[in-house]
């Protein structure tokens, strides 16, 4: 690739992902300052990283792209240093930082200057965490502390084939080589650590990027991210029971024009997290997941129906989002009960903690729906009345309580013939699991035809649009 393509390469990238015409440079002139090893003899033309602002659909953006031609991209002081600069206005101006990443690491020549600069970066992410939005792409090598960099960022996107996310690259992991696992695929990075929302072509990325944008409130103050709904506000959303097991499918279809936003998707798919709108307002979905529909409609993966530790940690990340950016959050509450493994034995209380103090926290509206199994303290976790549930519907044949009614019981009579178990399993299931029993007790709210769920969600966010909760006045908690 000559250089001409490749610079091209970082100022093509804002141009495709702006509105056309919208983007103003800043900083077009700087370059890197430094002496050391001839670095006087280097043209660094923006000092590899262009810098500025423009529109996404009319909503202000502030950009930055790295240009692999000057020195590989790699960040030295002044590169750094535009990039703070950049969250410096967009923190005044209140609008989202998008990162469009292509580089080698931090440059060599510039050492401490360069490891200084690239810490102010991190200081002013930090400060942004839960103001602005922060999102993330990464096209060429994101590595080192540069990944550090992007997972401190709200969203992160990346190319398939070229895009590189490490912290230590893959063959300098003791006992392992590229072609043995490459960690710093998108594959891995997606699947496996979590750290990626979607995987694609520069042309998908960009795409998805805008469609967010789009979705998302601008900071966490001025929130003008509603659009006129013209969709049906009472449609009913028939046979969507029988979608009860991917609730990917569920959150489509009860969204304005069937339109959800999955975040992380391809990572603990046991638990579904996006954006849908209803009645043009964004509401951030968080549901768990037992089978995972392909576009044939066939099974392409299947789960246990338990909260496992992933599933646990990519909700409550997601539901801490949604509350610092004031998005309300509907739960499809679906679950048998915990991950019973001796590897989540090790995170799963840790990280369904996690998951409980992220729902009881968030001071947004809450509405939850329970639309298949509610047993045990996994049902308390997802979002139940107990925590703080402003919400909670429940379909008709939905189970909520301690356990499976035959299981309890087999515990309860544990020395009884086969038919004393079955009446007793049919009496548990009506005086403890039904939704009934539950709502009996003013832990469900209203019993609901599957098919009225848009309604009855307009409905609740409607009636919740200007909640106002207190929290005990304190810096933060410690979950």
């Amino acid at each position: 690739m000559s250089n001409a393509t490749s610079k091209s390469l970082a100022s093509t990238r804002i141009a495709a992902l702006l509105d056309e015409g919208s983007f103003v440079e800043i900083g077009g002139a700087i370059t890197a300052r430094t002496t050391d090893f001839n670095m006087q003899q280097k043209e660094t033309p923006a000092d590899g990283v262009i810098t500025g602002y423009g529109v996404i659909d009319g909503n202000l953006v502030y950009v930055y792209s790295q240009d692999a031609t000057v020195l590989k991209g790699a960040i030295g002081e002044m590169h750094a240093k535009k990039i703070a600069n950049i969250y410096d206005m967009a923190m005044k101006m209140g609008a989202p930082v998008i990162g469009l990443v292509d580089c080698a690491g931090l440059r060599l020549q510039e050492a401490t200057d360069a490891l200084n600069g690239f810490g102010s970066v991190y200081y002013k992410q930090a400060m942004a965490s839960g103001v602005i939005p922060q999102i993330t792409a990464i096209f060429g090598k994101c590595g080192g502390g540069l990944a550090v960099a992007s997972a401190m960022t709200d969203f992160t996107f990346m190319e398939g084939k070229n895009g590189k996310l490490f912290v230590n690259s893959p063959n300098a992991i003791e006992g392992n080589e590229v072609s043995k696992c490459d960690t710093a695929s998108a594959q891995f990075q997606s699947e496996k650590s979590g750290l990626v929302d979607a995987v694609g072509t520069e042309e998908d990325i960009i795409e998805e990027i805008r469609a967010l944008v789009c979705m998302l409130p601008a900071n966490n103050e001025d929130d003008a991210s509603y659009e006129e709904c013209l969709d049906d506000l009472n449609r009913v959303c028939e046979g969507i029971e029988n979608a009860a097991d991917d609730t990917a499918l569920v959150a489509a279809m009860v969204s304005d024009d069937n339109m959800f936003f999955e975040t992380k998707r391809n990572y603990a798919k046991d638990m579904v997290t996006g954006f849908i709108r209803l009645n043009g307002m964004t509401v951030g979905v968080a549901a768990n997941r037992s089978k995972v529909y392909d576009e044939e409609g066939n099974v392409a993966e299947e789960f246990d129906g338990t909260l496992s530790v992933a599933g646990a940690k990519k909700a409550a990340d997601f539901v801490e989002f949604c509350d610092a950016f004031s998005i309300p959050v509907v739960t499809f509450t679906n679950v048998t009960g915990f991950k019973a493994c001796k590897c989540a034995e090790k995170s799963l209380a840790r990280e369904t903690a996690k998951l409980t103090y992220a729902f009881a926290n968030a001071t947004v509206p809450k509405v939850n729906v329970v639309i298949g199994k509610a047993y045990g303290s996994a049902y308390v976790t997802m979002n139940s009345k107990a925590i703080g549930a402003d919400m909670v519907y429940a379909w008709p044949n939905s189970e909520i309580g301690m356990m499976d009614a035959n299981l309890a019981a087999k515990i309860m009579y544990a020395d009884a013939d086969a038919a004393t178990i079955n009446e007793k399993a049919a009496e548990y299931k009506e005086l403890q699991s039904s939704p009934m029993a539950a709502a009996r007790r003013g832990y469900v709210d209203t019993i609901i035809a599957p098919a009225d769920t848009r309604k009855y969600l307009i409905g609740a966010f409607e009636m919740l649009f200007t909640k106002r909760e207190e929290r005990p006045s304190k810096k933060h908690g410690t979950i």
